[in-house]
């Protein structure tokens, strides 16, 4: 009975350790921000100040010069793979047609969590228009490790 409970544990910890250098990882959480004329996303460091401030960047659209997107993401055994974080974009241009953008950033991998922002600025903002859906992916080398998305994507 022994040998057949130490070969059984010697088997189950043999299998966990082939599948154990699979990359895995995940988006956390995904946070767009809008920016004014001065690239600041909120005028003071208070969360409430932000979001207010952020209200105001949506009702005035000319106060705006770009969006960026805070990415909060994470990898296990990923210390060989190529990741790339991804963030495509949908929008409404000024004339009704639709538009979309890409944004890609190269990330190294992380032990721990780590946010990374993409931005969307200058000309490009301007002739996107209005954004109406967002997905962020995490890659590792061609493989799709974590996605978020927004509802009406």
């Amino acid at each position: 009975m022994r040998r057949l409970l130490l070969s059984l544990l010697l088997l189950g910890s043999l299998s966990t350790t082939s599948a154990g250098d699979v990359v895995t990882g995940r988006i956390v959480k995904v946070l767009p921000f809008f920016l004014d004329l001065k690239s600041h996303e909120a005028l003071s460091p208070s969360l409430y100040d932000r979001d207010a401030y952020q209200a105001y960047l949506r009702r005035h659209t000319e106060q705006r010069s770009a969006i960026r997107f805070d990415v909060l993401w994470k990898t296990s055994k990923a210390s060989e793979a190529k990741l790339k974080l991804r963030l495509e974009l949908r929008g409404i241009g000024a004339d009704g047609m639709p538009r979309q953008a890409t944004l890609e950033r190269i990330v190294p991998p992380h032990f721990l969590r780590h946010w990374d922002s993409l931005t969307l600025g200058g000309g490009d903002y301007k002739n996107f228009g209005e954004l109406v859906a967002w997905r962020a992916t995490l890659w590792a080398d061609n493989q799709l490790l974590g996605e978020q998305k927004s509802f009406l994507w």
